[in-house]
């Protein structure tokens, strides 16, 4: 019986009547529960006898057995070829992340070196798509890395660093000349060739040319000897040595000149499952990077395949993969055609090749060995905690964090502990627009119902415990919120010691009625200090860029004359704040609509 009020159960998925109607063509088949929220998205060459496998099969995993209960409808797209299937793959479950799909949490793009194609070049950290007529080399594996270039570079050769701006308004050297990593061509303190002549055999040797390089350098060398230039001769030396010594660190070996390769290798252990990722461009070992799939399968295949196509399809690709499972010819031959180019897939190399692959190999080991270590500790931690809360179990905290200068661009910050780890994707801040300036209670009170009004409704999931940064009175805040919106979560508050230093912080625990100072090598306090240390870093961030985005535009809009088109432009000519700042008179009157009248009383309150 149904009627207003009365709950029904949905209809159950009528497999067999399904499978009836599905083609034996390629395709895209996406599963979805009764809520229709996507379980799990797959590729066929034969639709209808793949999809049949899930329900005429009884070896599946637990995962694949727990995902077909949950099935209450499916849909699928016929596509032309098995290609075709694993593109359209590959986008859905990048876009739609399904709770059941091997997923690598690596959506940020990779960074690049970029050699600009300014008249004097800068080198610069990039990530984004590449534009011309900028030269960009990589990608590499991380930020570190490619910092960690740029600082070779600077040392040997001298490039500028510095943003047009800043290079556009200089009246002097800056202190990278006078510590010798820089040639200041902004003061003209070097020739237009000489740079020109740096920069390319900066290019030189980010393409790996390194023994061209070094032999080219050595005949300029010779020759300013020889010329008695005594002084540039001794530069030229100093940059040979230089090039030797990072040749000797970073070069993997005297025979791979100009070659560019990524070795993976996958591994699995204590049930957990790692790709480690090494980039070698140009004969350089830029580093590794090591990646755990959600939702892993059984086979190393499968997950290897699953990141190939998540991380390469679209991608730049190198011109040698080496790795340690099978990967299906499909697969392999899109990424050829993607390409455009040579590119070998190498599944048992010899060599040199062999020992790169191990190297990955136990660079995975020791990742998957840390993260189960990490697990243990953190399950120590949370085990600690769970005691000290004499609560059952803890999982997932809730940290909330205020801060502001003087009650100027005041910012909330709320920052999530779960699975074992920080979770940034599930951060949030909070703009405080209701409180008054420097009221950090009526800030808090903002910041907690615009988070807990959400939760109570079923929007996200509650914490086991809720963290606040701050004694009593924010605590008593707390405790008013949650009871106003119905939520029923356990309260911790730490309170700084009197003289703010870690390990003298005091615990407010309201449901005990209790306040504690633990030991300092206490576990439950160490993970306490984590979450409120990020959520701390947090919350500075978020009230920096905010007052800097006031500041930024409230000091233009004081001065009578600029109005948001003026202002706009002195902006974009200047790239920001900073270059205005630093630009002179006659510099701000060439902007269009800056008469030079008003150029001096821009400078005049900017300084």
């Amino acid at each position: 019986m149904s009627g207003p009020g009365v709950a029904t159960k949905p209809p159950a998925f009528d497999a067999k009547a399904f499978l009836a109607n599905l083609p034996s063509l390629p395709g895209v088949y996406r599963m979805l529960d009764a809520a229709g929220n996507v379980l799990y998205v797959g590729k066929a060459i034969d639709l209808k006898k793949r999809v049949s496998s899930y329900f005429q099969k009884t070896d599946h995993s637990p995962r694949i057995q727990l995902m077909v209960r949950q099935i209450a409808a499916i849909d699928t797209t016929v596509v032309r070829s098995e290609a075709e299937a694993l593109i359209l793959e590959n986008n859905l479950i990048k876009a739609l992340t399904p709770k059941y799909n091997i997923l690598f949490r690596d959506d940020k793009s990779y960074p690049y070196l970029m050699v600009s194609g300014h008249a004097f070049p800068q080198l610069a950290y990039f990530r984004g798509e590449p534009k011309k007529p900028h030269q960009y080399f990589g990608p590499y594996p991380n930020g570190y890395a490619v910092r960690e270039s740029i600082q070779v570079l600077q040392k040997v050769f001298r490039l500028r660093t510095c943003e047009d701006s800043v290079f556009a308004n200089r009246s002097r050297p800056c202190l990278l000349f006078q510590i010798k990593r820089c040639s200041a061509p902004c003061t003209g303190e070097i020739s237009s060739e000489a740079y020109r002549t740096d920069v390319q055999s900066a290019v030189t040797f980010l393409q790996g040319k390194h023994n061209e390089l070094i032999d080219l350098l050595t005949a300029r060398m010779l020759a300013a000897s020889e010329a008695m230039h005594f002084e540039q001769a001794a530069e030229l030396r100093d940059q040979i040595q230089a090039l030797a010594r990072v040749q000797e660190k970073q070069f993997i070996s005297s025979n791979t000149s100009q070659l560019d390769a990524d070795v993976i290798a996958i591994a699995s252990a204590g049930g957990v499952v790692c790709v480690n990722l090494v980039m070698i461009r140009g004969g350089r070992h830029l580093g590794d990077k090591s990646l755990f799939p959600l939702n892993a399968a059984d086979s190393l295949a499968a997950n290897l395949e699953a990141f190939l196509a998540q991380h390469y399809l679209g991608a730049p690709l190198p011109a040698a993969i080496i790795h340690n499972e099978t990967v299906a010819p499909e697969l392999q031959q899109l990424l050829i055609e993607q390409a455009q180019k040579r590119l070998q897939f190498i599944g048992n190399p010899i060599g040199e090749r062999r020992v790169w692959l191990e190297m990955a190999e136990k660079n995975a080991q020791l990742a998957i060995s840390q993260r189960l270590a990490s697990a243990a500790s953190q399950n120590a931690r949370l085990a600690a905690l769970a005691q000290l809360m004499e609560v059952e179990e803890v999982a997932r905290l809730e940290c909330f964090d205020i801060s502001h200068t003087m009650g100027e661009a005041t910012v909330a910050s709320c920052v999530v502990y779960d699975r074992g780890g920080m979770q940034p994707s599930e951060y949030r801040r909070f703009n405080i627009e209701t409180a008054a300036a420097g009221d950090d209670y009526g800030a808090m009170r903002e910041a907690l119902t615009r988070r807990y009004s959400k939760l109570a409704a079923g929007e996200g999931k509650l914490p086991d415990v809720l963290l606040i940064d701050g004694g009593k009175g924010q605590v008593g805040v707390a405790l008013e919120v949650l009871a106003e919106v119905g939520v029923d979560v356990p309260i911790v508050g730490v309170a700084k010691g009197e003289s703010r230093k870690p390990g003298l912080e005091t615990l407010i625990v309201p449901h005990l009625q209790k306040t504690l100072q633990l030991p300092r090598d206490h576990a439950a306090l160490h993970l306490i200090q984590t979450v409120r240390d990020e959520a701390h870093r947090f919350a500075i961030t978020g009230h920096r860029a905010r007052r800097a985005k006031a500041r930024t535009s409230s000091t233009l809009e004081d001065i009578a004359g600029v109005g948001p088109t003026r202002r706009q432009r002195l902006l974009t000519r200047f790239g920001g704040l900073r270059g205005v700042v630093a630009a002179s008179i006659d510099d701000l009157a060439q902007v269009d609509g800056i008469s030079r009248a008003l150029a001096e009383k821009i400078y005049q309150a900017l300084h």
